[in-house]
């Protein structure tokens, strides 16, 4: 399968198919890897509606331990554990990028575990700042691969702990992990 992601703004034809030993490849609109879901347009509505689906599904599970009586930390763990993580997967990569209306529905359905649960939960916004936070940390601490490095390496400010802005001429860059864990942690280190 191949997935073409094209943001030319003329109407080209679309490119020809990869053959691949005298038979074409099959083009696809979304793709799903490592249970994360890309579409040939790059945003995430494809993958909020799958983490939804799951969060529904596994909230009903959770509603239905609280009908048995479970409460308390037993409760909280399974939320942890079951639900939390489904609805948090992978959110270092799409917290900062999905739309208004895809960070709404998620919210509404931590509500939804939070109402459950009896006691308040995190928003996605909070969690995936967080989670960006602690990525952008290890990665700073850590040997990073060779080219990530390099990046953190040439955005260090030799003057305070502060990070320098990456160029970003495109709004969906300026929208990815780096910039936007950039942005956080300078913020985080101006307090």
């Amino acid at each position: 399968m191949e997935l073409v992601v094209d943001f030319r703004r003329c109407n080209n034809p679309p490119p020809a198919p990869v053959n691949i030993l005298g038979t074409d490849v099959d083009v696809v609109e979304s793709y799903k890897y490592l249970c994360v879901h890309l579409n040939n347009n790059l945003d995430w509505t494809h993958n909020t509606d799958a983490l939804v689906k799951k969060g529904n599904s596994r909230l009903f599970l959770l509603r239905r331990l609280r009908s048995f009586g479970v409460q308390g930390p037993l409760l909280r763990t399974f939320y942890d554990s079951v639900v939390g993580s489904a609805i948090f997967y992978g959110i270092v990569c799409w917290s900062s990028s999905i739309t208004d209306r895809d960070r709404k529905r998620m919210d509404r359905l931590v509500r939804r575990a939070s109402s459950v649960l009896g006691c308040p939960l995190d928003s996605v916004e909070v969690v995936g700042n967080g989670r960006m936070m602690a990525k952008l940390s290890s990665m700073l601490n850590n040997a990073s691969p060779p080219p990530l490095q390099d990046t953190l390496t040439a955005l260090g400010s030799s003057f305070s702990e502060r990070l320098l802005h990456p160029r970003c001429v495109k709004e969906r860059y300026r929208r990815s992990f780096l910039p936007a864990a950039v942005r956080l942690h300078n913020k985080h280190n101006t307090r």
